[in-house]
């Protein structure tokens, strides 16, 4: 270990920072069919307070067996009476508060109606010759399924939609389709002459299509919206019901609308933020792959007409457009996930003066992206090219606080030791991550039986687990640690380019691509093995997005992010790259900073609009590039003189 010595003057003395409760670490409080009452209420804080812990985020789950007696329905009169009284205690004993924005995850209820709950897309294909008629009805029946995690019930004894029944949590159903007639959504005939006839119009009520086939041979594509039946995963009662669509401004807005009226009436004013637990909305059978308004916002953002090129986008056309048009849909709709959803719900939440604290990992879109449009994101795992998504993204954008959901399932309940739980630390701590949660601290009476009320995926870090009479002298390191980490800013120098639209434009075996970690369809790539090798180098490095490296300016020579300053970007190979992408990224070198191609320069531009014009820009940009020979193997320095903007 290398050691530093500064000789100070006498008057200047070193003081360790006032530790805060920000600084402190938090836990997740589930609360078990909100079985919760004010003096409970009040020993558990008390109790958690001196154990070291900062804060606690409130989250309702199922209930427990035997004890439905005294279940709290979540947002209720009472419920909203206890959850005041928890603000108030939490205050007086100086300690945060944040709430999830649903009960359970992802974001759903029993207030959630059909038009606002995630949605899928199924097609038919039909084919009809020169002067034929389609005989067939153009329909599609939506099968059943229902996948409890409690009892299994007679599907044909429940109502839909599934909120208006009782008892739900005997059930705990994470999803439900019932069989049903699905909308038609669009009928589109394609020739093998390359003409497209939109047929939407000439459907009638009884699903006949009035229509003869011109000549030719023709391929009718017809789909119809379905519903993918997500639920809120363990939620509390009077929080059962379905999840939104995440790619709906309506759905979202309509979503939250029903806190603002059930907050409307209640002091939340010391409530620090709100939490999104991660994308588990696919965690189920099929996906939810589609928004009502998804043709619309595709032509908003793409610049063509998606229900020309259906065959494209099931991989039943030439495979170069496949992964076009494919690649198109995708950051469409990581677009709408980010504009719709993650973007709306915090404007929803600062202009209550609060935070959101968001989990975007899992979901079908750039994370990065996500994450920079929460106030704090928050991540979990233990790979640390997986927690650098949060932090990079908090680097990037100059935020204050990256949290992570820590020490979630380490091993079977009370068998993790604290020397396991700060080793999970440190590690979050290595990633950049400067404000811990742990993963869990589950609400329970003080007089319950041993062991208590515990959560199957957890650490219990709860007063029933023999580690809690030194959890104080772990919570102290944490806090420690914590008050340096939070007041400095981070000092990497290096930004890794993050090549998504390769992974937009592969085939898959499903519509959507969740991200998360650097997954294994990224192995042997340039953009693997450069974050691997400046790891295991000890680079200090952060991944970027397109949409943040378009943010992004020179400055004396170094690049100037929204919130940070680095010295040099990292291009990976890759096989596709957005023209605007790959220009700015050159601009950016011909302004002064230091650009390095790892593995090969970008092989092609993505997406389908403007291909042939947009190919011709891209071609120009590359032939500007002129490397010349260093002296050391494979590398290659770009002669400047001559520029390439």
């Amino acid at each position: 270990i290398q050691q530093c010595f500064v000789v100070l003057p006498q008057k200047i003395q070193l003081s360790w920072p006032e530790i805060t409760r920000q600084n402190k670490p938090w836990s997740r409080w589930w609360w078990p069919g909100s079985i919760v009452n004010p003096a409970d209420i009040t020993t558990n804080l008390e109790t958690y307070k001196a154990a070291g812990l900062g804060g606690m985020e409130v989250t309702c789950i199922y209930g427990v067996k035997g004890q439905e007696d005294k279940f709290i329905d979540y947002l209720s009169p009472k419920w909203m009476e206890m959850f005041t009284h928890v603000l108030k205690e939490a205050e007086r004993l100086d300690m945060g508060i944040d709430l999830a924005n649903a009960s359970g995850w992802p974001f759903g209820g029993p207030w959630v109606k059909p038009e606002d709950a995630c949605r899928n897309i199924n097609y038919k294909t039909y084919t009809v010759s020169s002067g034929q008629k389609l005989t067939e009805k153009i329909e599609f029946r939506q099968m059943p399924i229902v996948r409890p995690v409690g009892q299994k019930p007679d599907i044909s004894s429940l109502n839909y939609p599934i909120s208006k029944n009782r008892n739900l949590q005997l059930y705990a159903i994470d999803q439900i389709k019932f069989e049903k007639p699905l909308p038609l959504y669009s009928v589109v005939a394609y020739s093998d002459s390359g003409k497209i006839i939109n047929l939407t119009g000439r459907v009638t009520s009884e699903r006949d299509l009035e229509w003869t086939a011109p000549p030719g041979n023709w391929t009718i594509y017809a789909l119809f919206q379905g519903w993918h039946g997500k639920l809120a995963e363990r939620a509390g009662p009077g929080g059962e019901g379905d999840v939104i669509d995440h790619f709906s401004g309506r759905a979202i807005d309509n979503f939250l609308k029903h806190f603002d009226t059930v907050f409307k009436d209640y002091d939340l004013r010391s409530l620090r933020g709100y939490f999104n637990d991660s994308y588990e909305v696919d965690d189920a059978s099929g996906q939810a792959d589609w928004t009502t308004d998804l043709f619309n916002e595709f032509y908003l953002r793409r610049g063509y007409n998606l229900g020309d090129h259906l065959p494209a986008l099931f991989r039943k056309d030439d495979p170069e457009k496949n992964a076009r048009v494919l690649s198109d849909y995708r950051q469409t709709i990581s677009d709408l996930i980010l504009d719709k959803f993650t973007s709306h719900w915090t404007h929803w939440a600062n202009k209550q003066g609060k935070r959101t604290r968001n989990q975007s990992h899992g979901s079908p879109g750039n994370i990065l992206d996500l994450y920079a449009a929460s106030d704090i994101p928050e991540t979990e795992g233990s790979e640390l090219t997986k927690l650098k998504f949060a932090s990079s993204a908090a680097n990037v954008t100059g935020k204050e606080l990256i949290s992570c959901e820590a020490a979630t399932w380490l091993n079977e309940h009370f068998i993790s030791t604290l020397s396991d739980i700060k080793n999970a630390a440190d590690l979050f701590f290595l990633g950049g991550i400067n404000h811990l949660f742990y993963h869990v601290t589950c609400y329970s009476p003080p007089d319950e039986p041993w062991p208590g009320f515990l959560f199957y995926a957890a650490v219990e870090l709860t007063q029933a687990n023999p580690l809690w009479n030194d959890f104080k002298a772990l919570n102290k390191y944490v806090a420690r640690v914590q008050s340096f980490m939070q007041q400095g800013r981070s000092d990497n120098d290096i930004l890794l380019y993050f090549p998504i639209f390769d992974r937009f434009a592969d085939s898959g075996r499903r519509m959507l691509e969740h991200f998360d970690a650097i997954s294994p369809a990224f192995r042997d790539t340039p953009f693997k093995t450069a974050a691997d090798l400046m790891l295991s180098r000890r680079y200090a490095w952060d991944y970027v997005s397109d949409l943040q490296i378009r943010n992004t300016e020179v400055n004396e020579g170094m690049l100037q992010t929204e919130g940070n300053i680095y010295k040099t970007l990292v291009l990976p190979g890759c096989k596709y790259i957005p023209l605007e992408t790959f220009g700015r990224i050159l601009k950016l070198a011909n302004d002064g900073a230091s650009l390095i191609f790892y593995g090969n320069i970008p092989e092609n531009i993505s997406g389908w609009a403007d291909l042939e014009e947009k190919n011709y820009a891209f071609v120009q940009l590359k032939e500007k590039l002129d490397f010349r020979e260093t002296g050391s193997k494979d590398i290659l320095r770009q002669n400047w003189e001559k520029g390439v903007s």
